[in-house]
């Protein structure tokens, strides 16, 4: 017995300083960097979820917003923080979407960060305002094509996702289309409700409302499975165009050089936090989808999207203004 508890005790010190931190972290509140202003979706997941994690660590997690140069400012300081696990970061879709159409940042998007989870999605929908006489996303590429840049397609601005959204679309199914692009996503909901721009990708979460009224027509959902408010909707997916998929995610990263053991053990922990109700409650009433993508297939997404929208982005020749 006593030798057994000495070769334990011998293992423990034995180990590396890094794995012991690992099993008292955290001994010190936590601080999560949301990089955009209070009370979007990328705040309200973080708020959420910083509250079921103070029943798990039994630590402050205290939410930070950093707005500010379309997220740069809040990303630039997770990045630049030491990789102990008590500075995390909750990215947005344009996390990989800002990169390509910025000239330069002062971060790189997958070299500078860990991957811990993916928390939340909702798509986008293509819609058209019922003045504009197509029904289907086939009637809408005939129309395209007829008379190549006579659609036009709202946007919140130049490199934003509604913009690349509808880049890639244009792209894959080999149409032209003309893009207004308004400062926000509340002015380019009111043109397209008003009839001054005819169609535009708007994220679910804005869309729904004004498709169940009848003051949208919606033609098609950018993701594998239909929207839950928009059942009758189909997928593009089904409408055979498998490539046009694209959305807005809500996701944790760490600074680069998380220890992998730390990393899982956030994973795990904030795993557990999206299994509850309650957060899923929170989330699913802001209009997202709770969702729980590991940090390695986490990883590839993130790789996998940044390869779209370069190329996206190079093809359309898009850049910031």
């Amino acid at each position: 017995m006593r030798s057994t508890r000495r070769a334990s005790l011998a293992a423990l010190l034995a180990a590396p300083a890094a794995v012991r931190a690992q099993a008292s972290w955290p001994d010190r509140p936590v601080r999560i960097i949301v990089p955009f202003a209070p009370g979007g979706p990328t705040d309200i997941v973080a708020r959420a979820l910083a509250e079921r994690l103070f029943e798990a660590w039994r630590q402050p997690v205290v939410v930070e917003n950093r707005p500010g140069a379309g997220g740069t400012i809040g990303t630039d300081l997770v990045a630049r923080a030491a990789p102990d696990g008590t500075t995390l970061l909750i990215a947005a879709s344009a996390h990989v979407m800002n990169p390509p159409v910025m000239a330069r940042l002062p971060f790189d998007p997958i070299r500078d960060f860990t991957p811990v989870i993916n928390l939340a999605f909702h798509p986008m929908v293509l819609a058209v305002h019922p003045a504009v006489p197509v029904r289907s996303v086939p009637e809408f590429i005939a129309a395209a094509r007829a008379r190549p840049g006579g659609l036009t397609m709202v946007s919140s601005g130049v490199g934003t996702s509604s913009h690349l959204v509808t880049a890639l679309f244009a792209q894959s199914v080999g149409i032209e289309l003309t893009h207004v692009p308004f400062n926000g996503a509340a002015p380019a909901q009111a043109a397209i409700l008003g009839g001054q721009v005819q169609a535009g990708f708007l994220n679910a979460t804005i869309a729904v409302a004004p498709i169940q009224s009848g003051a949208l027509r919606g033609l098609a959902v950018t993701a594998e499975r239909r929207w839950r408010d928009l059942p009758e909707v189909p997928t593009m997916p089904e409408l055979g165009h498998a490539g046009v998929l694209a959305g807005s995610w809500y996701g944790v990263l760490a600074p680069a050089g998380l220890p992998a053991g730390l990393r899982d053990r956030i994973h795990a922990d904030m795993a557990a936090a999206l299994a509850q109700p309650a957060l899923r409650t929170r989330i699913m009433a802001a209009g997202l989808d709770p969702i729980e993508v590991g940090p390695e297939a986490f990883a590839a997404q993130l790789a996998a999207e940044l390869a779209t929208w370069t190329r996206v982005v190079r093809e359309a020749g898009i850049r910031a203004e």
